[in-house]
């Protein structure tokens, strides 16, 4: 073993026994790797179902953390996975590499030109594959294979390490067992996945965790397009109900006698078209969860008949007097301010403290930071697989645009944003080229980030920029303007204004809140 090498194995040595979290334990390990094999960029990827997942890189795109590679559509990757040695490929293979277009620098669109990639095995099962990669074709020329072996042998123990730290953290759960779980729950495709690196999005998995190995109902609240239902699924799959059903039911996509219907059952000739008996939601999810999707459009004579489901355990189906009892757990959401609601005399109070036990809100993108990045690393790849491309990319200027802009409508709008841009390239392209980079322009939004707010125009009103103010000062004010006024107009009843003003109350109530009128 070579002196570098064993001046790069003593500090990773030192870390095993030490705790510390993941994130910067990878860190230091691809430093290391970096060092000893100096190279644009080194990944730790970790496979789950067919899947590769960045853990870690270094001289990397941020947005290649939210980038989930599937080793089908990688034949790099698969080669890598199937050989138990390192393997480099030649300078001159036709492979479409993962990596092109994302090693980070001036190098623009260049492809990699030199790749090595090592198979990690924990206690002999095959766990991810490490990567290296260099624009230049002969950076691994005369690279020692032994030493990356001997290197991913210590990483190895490295990701075990972290592993059984993990599992002493969640009281000696058997993760592979949770897999499976993971997996049947989600028809074998493997659950999706609520990507991110930001505190805020670190504390929603730690309650979502907390609450989930609790039986106490959930109501989940937030933004439109934040991912309540993800959250849901999370909660789900980390109770111990998670080898049973998860149902779930739209409560604003249906009319009143349906939703009763979808949530009881009913028996034959109930009602008009009733031509047979069917189970409801509660007794599909016997035994599980039941997610309630905007709860709180539930129409309040459904409301009451909820209510005593939850208090009793039992439900009666539509046009049936025979009782069922059912166990199943609530797990609701709404983007709706139910508090006003219930004030309003839109929704029940008793039902509203039974479904809120635990609230969980979900935070929106725009206060998440540089996860937008690793969202959209996860949307470009889709869109990559759909659209056959061989590798796609943005340009840092547009990675600009998407951190400054501030997402009135979350998760959803970047994932639909990066579909539309997508096209939007290939369309200025006209064909289809090696890797294809997203700029900026093709991004729809304006670099100053500033959106059109909820209400830009109310009775001819504009907003006007003093002497000394920026756009966001200007629109602050406005917005503070109008909703003062509507507040006025309606005796300071929130609902009323919101109605006026044509926004949700949940988001008219943080608005508030923000600017300093509530």
């Amino acid at each position: 073993m070579t002196h570098s090498l064993l001046l790069a194995l003593i500090p990773l040595v030192a870390d095993l026994s030490r705790d510390m979290p993941d994130d910067e334990r990878y860190r230091r390990l691809l430093r290391s790797l970096r060092e000893l094999f100096p190279c644009d960029a080194v990944a730790l990827l970790k496979l789950e179902d067919e899947v590769l997942v960045p853990l870690s890189v270094e001289g990397l795109s941020p947005d290649t953390l939210g980038r989930r590679f599937r080793v089908g559509e990688h034949p790099r990757l698969d080669i890598i996975l199937q050989n138990r040695e390192p393997t480099r490929f030649s300078t001159d293979c036709d492979l479409p590499d993962p990596y092109d277009g994302l090693v980070e620098g001036v190098h623009g669109d260049l492809e990699v030109h030199d790749c090595l990639g090592c198979p990690l095995y924990v206690q002999n099962t095959l766990w991810g594959v490490i990567t290296l990669d260099s624009l230049d074709p002969a950076r691994f020329g005369r690279v020692d294979l032994g030493n990356l072996q001997a290197f991913a042998s210590l990483a190895a123990a490295t990701v075990m390490a972290s592993e059984r730290i993990s599992q002493l953290a969640r009281g000696f759960e058997d993760q592979r067992q949770l897999a499976e779980v993971y997996k049947r729950a989600a028809g074998g495709r493997g659950p999706r996945e609520l990507i991110g690196q930001s505190p805020v999005h670190k504390r929603l998995q730690q309650e979502i965790q907390l609450v989930g190995n609790s039986p106490l109902t959930v109501l989940i609240t937030g933004e439109t397009g934040v991912g309540k239902e993800l959250v849901a699924e999370a909660i789900h799959l980390h109770s111990p109900r998670a080898a049973k059903p998860l149902i779930s039911l739209n409560c604003a996509a249906l009319p009143e006698l349906l939703v009763e219907s979808e949530l009881f059952g009913h028996v034959k000739g109930a009602f008009s078209g009733a031509v047979s008996g069917r189970s409801g939601k509660f007794e599909l999810a016997h035994g599980g969860s039941l997610f309630l999707d905007e709860v709180g459009e539930l129409p309040l004579p459904v409301q009451s008949k909820l209510l005593r489901v939850l208090q009793s355990g039992q439900l009666q189906r539509v046009g049936s007097d025979q009782e069922h009892r059912v166990d199943v757990r609530i797990i609701a959401a709404t983007n709706r301010d139910l508090a006003e609601e219930v004030r309003a005399g839109r929704f029940r109070a008793d039902l509203y403290h039974r479904l809120s036990v635990y609230p969980l809100l979900v935070p929106p993108l725009r206060e998440r930071s540089r996860d937008v990045l690793l969202l959209a690393g996860y949307f470009l790849e889709e869109n990559r697989a759909r659209m056959g491309l061989r590798s796609l990319r943005m340009s840092p200027e547009a990675q600009a645009v998407l951190l400054a802009y501030p997402w009135p409508g979350n998760v959803r709008e970047l994932e639909h944003l990066i579909s539309r841009a997508v096209l939007k390239a290939l369309s200025v392209h006209g064909e289809r080229p090696r890797i294809l980079t997203i700029e900026a322009d093709v991004l729809g939004l304006e670099e100053s980030g500033a959106p059109a707010p909820a209400v830009l125009r109310v009775n001819g009103a504009m907003p006007v920029i003093q002497p000394g103010e920026g756009l966001k000062e200007a629109m602050d004010g406005f917005q503070k303007q109008l909703i003062g006024e509507a507040l006025e107009r309606h005796d300071g009843k929130w609902a009323d204004v919101a109605r006026e003003l044509n926004v949700d109350r949940a988001n008219l109530s943080r608005l508030a809140r923000r600017l300093g009128i509530r």
